[in-house]
């Protein structure tokens, strides 16, 4: 298997020139197909309507998110033709209490979802569920890049989070292209338990099922030395200067990651290199 058909997600014109840029250089590494999607986000929700809310306003709203669906489009095209790449461009409008469902109906066919990343500053309220729809409903694997960095390629040496998870088990299998190609996958194990089937040996079954794949695999087994995961997590993978991070999603529920917080959201709002998520 390899990704052929990738989906970039674009919402707003201060990611748009980031996330098109890595996206046609990932596509044009695979040779696959770039579909992007350019969603106007109309951002009143329906049933929470103030009462003194009247049509002319409802209809302003409507008018201003198929402007940006109409600006993203043309943007994205513009970059799109002269990318070489065979691609296709959709606009469209979609409220915001729909954007994961909208999403999905788009992911479903793609072999891989890029997204920006959804927490920290200058960051819309509709990237989140963008994200979600994308692994939960669409049940696609998503790469949510970082602010910045270097031009997105094909990885050559990943950071696999590996907790025995079955999130975790299917990130690496969804990954599989990437760590297929990779020079190095590390798998990281933090904090491995004391008892049970894999104490003696952590991460050793996993390393057997890639080592069968072609996969040229170290495990590093870490102790968890600052209070989350998640910071040991990048911290190490900066270390190994990966330039990819694979990982299970949202072990916990969504709702509960969102008010406590989580690995998955906190490495997110931190990593400074592309996440490879996959549900």
């Amino acid at each position: 298997m390899s990704f052929k058909s990738i989906l970039a997600v674009v919402t707003d014109h201060a990611h748009l020139n980031e996330t098109l840029a890595k996206s046609i250089a990932m596509a044009g590494a695979l040779d696959a197909h770039l579909d992007v999607l350019c969603i106007g986000v109309d951002r009143t929700q329906t049933g929470y309507y103030y009462a003194g809310m009247n049509a002319a306003v409802l209809q302003e709203t409507l008018h201003q998110a198929r402007e940006d669906a109409a600006s993203l489009a043309a943007a994205s095209k513009k970059l799109l033709e002269q990318s070489g790449l065979r691609w296709g461009a959709t606009e469209a409008v979609c409220q915001l209490a729909d954007v994961a469902r909208f999403v999905a109906s788009h992911s479903r066919f793609a072999d891989l979802a890029i997204v920006p990343r959804p927490y920290g500053e200058d960051r819309g309220i509709e990237l989140e569920p963008v994200v979600e729809g994308a692994l939960f409903e669409g049940q696609s694997p998503v790469v949510v890049l970082p602010d910045s960095g270097p031009e997105l390629k094909l990885p050559t040496r990943i950071a696999i989070g590996w907790n025995e998870s079955a999130e975790a088990l299917r990130a690496v299998r969804s990954a599989l292209p990437f760590l297929s190609n990779a020079q190095f996958a590390h798998i990281v194990v933090i904090d491995p338990p004391k008892h049970g089937p894999t104490r003696s040996d952590p991460g050793g079954q996993l390393s057997q099922f890639l080592a069968r794949h072609g996969v040229k695999v170290e495990i590093d087994v870490l102790s968890k030395t600052m209070p989350r995961v998640s910071d040991v997590m990048r911290r190490h993978a900066m270390d190994i200067n990966a330039d990819m991070v694979v990982m299970g999603a949202y072990g916990h529920s969504r709702f509960r990651e969102a008010i406590l917080g989580g690995a998955t959201r906190n490495m997110l709002e931190n990593c400074e290199i592309p996440v490879f998520m996959a549900h």
